[in-house]
C-alpha cells in the first residue's frame, strides 16, 4: 500500500439508495426541500412556458388593467396578461443565473487553484491580479461594456458577468486550497511526484467541491443582481426577461398607476420568490456538507 493510501481516509460504506436518500433529506431540513424543490418547479413552469406556449398578444381594450378572472395578475401597458408574460419571462432568468454561476466558479476555480498549487511567482501573479481587478468599479465598467457592445444573447450576458464577478470566489477558493495543499495525503502526494494535473483533480477539488457547489448557487444570486441592474439602464436587448418586465413597467410609470402597478409587482415578486429558493438551498446545501452548522441551531 503506498503512502497516499496510507493516508488518505477510507471511503464510506455505500448505505441502500432509499435509506440514503431519506437521511439526506432528513439533514437538509424543510427549509432545503422547499428551495430546491421551488428551483425544479420554477425550471419546469418556465421551460413549459417558453417551448410550448406562445408569446402573448397585445389587447388595447385590456391595457393597464387589474387583476381579474380573465388575467389573474393584470395587464401591462400593451394589454399583455401579466401571468403569461412571467411565466415565459423565466427561462431567460434561469439560463442567465445558471450558466453566470458555473462560468463564475469555473474560473474562480481554475485561478485559486492555479495560485494555491504551484505557488511562488505564479501565486503572486494570480494574487496581484485579483486583487488589481478587484479595486475596479465592476459595475460601472459592465454598464459602459454593454452600451458600447449591446448583448443579444443570454449566454453571452451570463459570460459577461461572470468575467467582472469571478474575484471574490477565487480569494476563497485559493485559501480552502491553501489549507488543504498542507494535509498530509497531498503532501505525500507530491513527495512521489504524481502530476499536479492528478493531485487536483484526486484529492484538491473533491474536497473543496462542497464548498465551490455552495458558492455557485451564491454566484447565481449575483448574476441575478447585475442582469437586473443592467435591465433598469435598458441595456439587455432581451424579450420576455423579468428584469426588463420590470424596466419596461417602470419606464412607463407603473409604480403611479394602482392598476398599472401590478406590471411592475409581479416580475418583482418571481425575482425574489427565485432568489430565496436559490437562498433555501444554498443554507441548506452548506448544513449538509457541514455537521457543525447543523449543530449550532
Amino acid at each position: 500500500m503506498s503512502a497516499v493510501e496510507q493516508l488518505t481516509p477510507p471511503p464510506a460504506v455505500a448505505e441502500p439508495g432509499p435509506r440514503r436518500w431519506r437521511r439526506v433529506t432528513g439533514r437538509m431540513g424543510l427549509g432545503g426541500l422547499l428551495g430546491i424543490g421551488g428551483l425544479l418547479a420554477l425550471v419546469v413552469v418556465s421551460a413549459a412556458g417558453r417551448f410550448l406556449t406562445d408569446p402573448p398578444q397585445p389587447d388595447i381594450e385590456a391595457i393597464a388593467q387589474g387583476p381579474s378572472g380573465e388575467h389573474p395578475l393584470g395587464t401591462d401597458f400593451t394589454g399583455r396578461d401579466n401571468l403569461h408574460l412571467v411565466v415565459r419571462g423565466g427561462w431567460d432568468m434561469l439560463e442567465l443565473a445558471f450558466v453566470a454561476g458555473f462560468l463564475m466558479s469555473a474560473i474562480a476555480l481554475t485561478a485559486g487553484l492555479l495560485g494555491a498549487y504551484v505557488g511562488g511567482a505564479v501565486d503572486r501573479i494570480v494574487v496581484s491580479f485579483i486583487d488589481l481587478w478587484l479595486t475596479v468599479p465592476r459595475f460601472v465598467l459592465l454598464l459602459v461594456i454593454a452600451s458600447l457592445f449591446p448583448v443579444s444573447s443570454t449566454v453571452a450576458l451570463a459570460a459577461l458577468i461572470a468575467v467582472f464577478e469571478w474575484p471574490y470566489l477565487a480569494r476563497q477558493i485559493r485559501a480552502q486550497a491553501l489549507s488543504l495543499r498542507r494535509r498530509e495525503y497531498v503532501e505525500a502526494a507530491r513527495l512521489l511526484q504524481l502530476r499536479g494535473g492528478h493531485i487536483m483533480l484526486r484529492y484538491l477539488i473533491p474536497a473543496i467541491g462542497p464548498f465551490v457547489v455552495i458558492s455557485t448557487i451564491q454566484a447565481m444570486n449575483t448574476a441575478i443582481y447585475q442582469q437586473v441592474g443592467l435591465a433598469f439602464f435598458g441595456l439587455v436587448p432581451l424579450e420576455d426577461n423579468w428584469g426588463v418586465l420590470f424596466s419596461v413597467a417602470y419606464s412607463q410609470n407603473a409604480l403611479y398607476l394602482p392598476a398599472a402597478a401590478w406590471s411592475l409587482l409581479v416580475p418583482v415578486a418571481a425575482i425574489c420568490l427565485l432568489q430565496f429558493c436559490l437562498v433555501l438551498a444554498s443554507r441548506s446545501l452548506e448544513e449538509l456538507f457541514d455537521p457543525r452548522l447543523r449543530g449550532a441551531r
